[in-house]
């Protein structure tokens, strides 16, 4: 998955030599350098080594569920009028709230059992369900938790402009809680990223141009959900601050194309929301192929508008509904997502990366995002161990 290897990459007959939790070499198995000849040797028998998988946007720690609302989208709501009837993220704010810490945990570690079960080994996960300084900081904790208790690394985005709490006005909430939160969140090492949802229902670009103007003076990088429901002009705006990635980006047009390819932003793909809530505006994957802008692709795992638990499915669904090709959905879940979270050491089979790596009972890469609704991975190795 080198990114000049072309399509895959694909080394066949190959070998790779860890050591202490890094890959040395790789190559064909017929050019192993004799210096790892002693190494233990471990047969995969034919199978598909590829860079463990990355899921690079989530909401997975959050309390409650939102199928009652799913049940209205089927009766013809939109997603836009369910939030403004006091549904929507407003709805899973107060849950996450009564929520406890443990309870937080107990309930997010499922969700990461399920993605690790699919070759997962770095998961993104985002706070903005709290709207409060209090919850925000629990979220990040628990997320900060997960990461001890299992084997995977966890990537925090502080996501404090993710809604406007009810009773408050988006400005003096930005002032007041957003940023303050921010301040303490980070102060508190619980941050790697910010992230904001610039839409409509939420939050112009006026109001996340000040929450990313605290992210620089805190040296922190930066994220933006952009062009979900509408052009309002995030995307331009992440790309203006050099941001990480622009996520979503249904409304995205080509001049935003541009735009991203000039400030090395990722764009990444969430079909998961785009299914679920019925989208009819695909992203604009051609203009991305077109100005060379890496696309990533993830879950979106949420409880409202993407309760989806898989990555392979993920892949599959920017197939069939955004027309990638299964080489793009893979790099989308390997290098490109490792970039969207300003990863280096990870996301590519190659001498100084990380050994995160997973063995599939498949032959061709691409039988990764062809099936629907199967899990073909054989194991998963984690910094060098199964």
């Amino acid at each position: 998955m080198a990114p000049l290897a072309g399509d895959y990459g694909l080394v066949r007959e190959a070998a790779i030599a860890v050591s202490d939790g890094q890959i040395a070499w790789v190559g064909p198995a017929s050019k192993l350098p004799p210096d790892y000849a002693d190494l233990d040797l471990r047969s995969f028998d034919g199978r598909l080594v590829t860079p463990a998988l990355i899921d690079c946007h989530t909401h997975i720690v959050h309390g409650g569920n939102r199928a009652r609302e799913f049940e209205m989208r089927l009766n013809g709501a939109s997603y836009e009028e369910v939030a403004r009837a006091g549904g929507g993220i407003v709805s899973t704010v107060g849950a996450t709230r009564d929520a406890s810490e443990a309870d937080l945990l107990a309930s997010a570690l499922p969700r990461v059992d399920a993605l690790i079960a699919q070759g997962v080994s770095v998961i993104e996960v985002k706070s903005g369900y709290g709207l409060d300084t209090e919850t925000e900081l629990k979220m990040l904790r628990v997320a900060r938790a997960l990461g001890k208790q299992r084997p995977v690394r966890i990537v925090t985005s502080f996501l404090g402009a993710h809604a406007v709490p009810k009773g408050m006005d988006a400005d003096t909430y930005i002032d007041t809680v957003c940023v303050p939160t921010l301040e303490a969140a980070h102060a508190a090492g619980l941050v790697d990223a910010v992230d904001g949802f610039c839409e409509g229902i939420a939050f112009d670009t006026r109001q996340i141009a000040r929450v990313f103007d605290k992210a620089r003076t805190l040296g922190l990088p930066v994220k933006l959900h952009a062009e979900q429901l509408s052009h309002i002009g995030g995307t331009a705006l992440a790309a203006k601050y050099g941001a990480l990635s622009a996520d979503h980006v249904e409304y995205a047009t080509p001049a935003d194309a541009a735009a991203l390819a000039a400030s090395g932003t990722v764009a990444v793909l969430l079909p998961g929301a785009f299914y679920t809530i019925h989208e009819t505006q695909a992203p604009p994957v051609q203009a991305f192929r077109d100005h060379a802008v890496p696309m990533a692709v993830g879950t979106d795992w949420n409880p409202g508008s993407s309760p989806l638990g898989s990555i392979l499915l993920a892949m599959n669904m920017a197939c069939t509904l955004f027309r990638m090709t299964p080489a793009e959905a893979l790099a989308g879940t390997t290098r490109n997502a490792a970039r969207a979270l300003g990863l280096t050491d990870c996301g590519v089979i190659a001498p100084g990366m990380r050994a995160d790596l997973a063995i599939w009972n498949v032959s061709d890469p691409a039988e990764l995002s062809y099936g629907i609704g199967i899990n073909p991975l054989h194991t998963r190795i984690f910094g060098g161990a199964e």
